[in-house]
This record gives structure tokens, C-alpha cells and sequence, in this order.
């Protein structure tokens, strides 16, 4: 990690680590903030650093990419969770989503609500619901997807046979047959 961070960041790299006591007691500082992460995820925590930030990253920014991001957690952005929340047929539970953290946080945010005032006003409201739900897909809470709801079994039970004739001659006398 280190000896990728001096070759891609090697003007930063070097003022924050002018001399090898430096470098020593920083990779000792680091190993003991990162050794309990296995290895493969701190090489592409690593990567990730490197190819999404053009200053060396810190130990709080290796830990933070080591978090797995949105789009491999299969989340939207917020705002395309909110169009998509907004643009889904009724029944709502019934519509194929792109992650049930954008059904659950248009659920929590009312889906009267959302259809029924401005983007301005219920994106906000949305956002909170949605950025609430998708810590909880972060830190590793799986959130159920919506099932349509099932019918309620029919109580009926078939009529006596005398009751159906008494009510066939109630429909006959209706219907003048």
C-alpha cells in the first residue's frame, strides 16, 4: 500500500513522510488501525483511494473506503431513488425495484405525499427516509423486498341444500320466472 501511495502520490507522499523514522512509526500507526480488515479488502480500499482522490488518502479515508460503496450494494443515487419511487405503478409492492431501500424509504415517506407535492418539498423528506435505510444496508441489515398482499382465505362454506332451494325461489319470484 505504501509503495503504491509514494509512486502515485510522490510529491505528498514524500512531505508527509520525509524520513524513514516517519515512514517506520506511520505504518505502525496504520497496522494497528487497519490489521483487523483483511488484506484484499485494504489493497482495494487502497485502489479505490487511488482512483477516486487526488491526495493521499488517511487512515479515517482507507477505513471509509473500506466500506462497501453504493453502487455494490446495488443503491441507486438518492435522486434516482426518488424518481423511481415517484414514477412506480400502483400497486406499489407489486412493481419490480431496483433495491427495496427505494421502496421502504417512498413506504416511510408517504406515498400520498410523494405523489401529491413538489419535488422541492418531498425530495427532502425522501432523502432522509432513503439515507436513514441505506446506512442500515451498509452496516449489513438486509431489508426485506415488498410482497404483494395475499388475499384473505374465503370463510364460505357451501349452503344446505334446503337454504339454496329457498334461495333459488327467492330469485325466480324476483326475477318474475
Amino acid at each position: 500500500m505504501f509503495a503504491e501511495f509514494e509512486l502515485v502520490y510522490h510529491n505528498q507522499y514524500n512531505k508527509a513522510f520525509a524520513n524513514a523514522e516517519k515512514l517506520s512509526y506511520a505504518k505502525k500507526l496504520w497496522f494497528s488501525n487497519l490489521c483487523h480488515i483483511p488484506p484484499e479488502q485494504i489493497t482495494a480500499a487502497c485502489h479505490r483511494a487511488i482512483r477516486e482522490s487526488e491526495f493521499l488518502p488517511t487512515i479515517k479515508g482507507i477505513l471509509k473506503y473500506c466500506e462497501p460503496d453504493d453502487q455494490a450494494l446495488g443503491l441507486p443515487d438518492p435522486h434516482s431513488a426518488y424518481v423511481e419511487a415517484c414514477r412506480a405503478p400502483s400497486p406499489k409492492n407489486e412493481y419490480r425495484w431496483s433495491h427495496p431501500a427505494v421502496y421502504h424509504a417512498g413506504r416511510k415517506s408517504d406515498w400520498y405525499f410523494l405523489a401529491n407535492n413538489t419535488e422541492q418539498q418531498a425530495f427532502p423528506v425522501y432523502k432522509r427516509h432513503y439515507h436513514a435505510l441505506c446506512e442500515q444496508v451498509r452496516s449489513g441489515h438486509t431489508l426485506e423486498p415488498p410482497h404483494p398482499e395475499a388475499l384473505p382465505a374465503p370463510e364460505a362454506k357451501p349452503l344446505e341444500p334446503e337454504e339454496q332451494r329457498r334461495r333459488m325461489r327467492e330469485m325466480r319470484s324476483k326475477l318474475n320466472i
